[in-house]
């Protein structure tokens, strides 16, 4: 399982970080070659944009595993934005 946790650090001041997102994102195929990814998310809530916190769920499908991890999370950020960009349609 890999886990990203995204921290906003006003001015650069430690001391008054905190997280706003995170992603986990776990091999549903037992490690094969091409591997399905399940992918959860969690945010908080955002005052500048007025968005509330969240949480989703969603699949990576068929990932070539023999690339760098920066691929994998590439593809699970397009899945999450494409589920935002659907949420802010209806």
């Amino acid at each position: 399982m890999l886990r990203i946790t995204i921290e906003l650090v006003p001015g650069g001041i430690e001391l008054e970080s905190r997280a706003v997102a995170s992603m986990q994102i776990s091999n549903v195929c037992d490690l094969a070659d091409c591997s399905d990814y399940h992918v959860d998310i969690t945010e908080t809530a955002n005052p500048l944009t007025g968005d509330p916190a969240r949480k989703a769920e969603y699949m990576v499908v068929a990932h070539h595993r023999r690339q760098r991890v920066w691929a994998l999370l590439e593809k699970a950020c397009c899945e999450l934005l494409k589920d935002r960009n659907n949420s802010l349609k209806s």
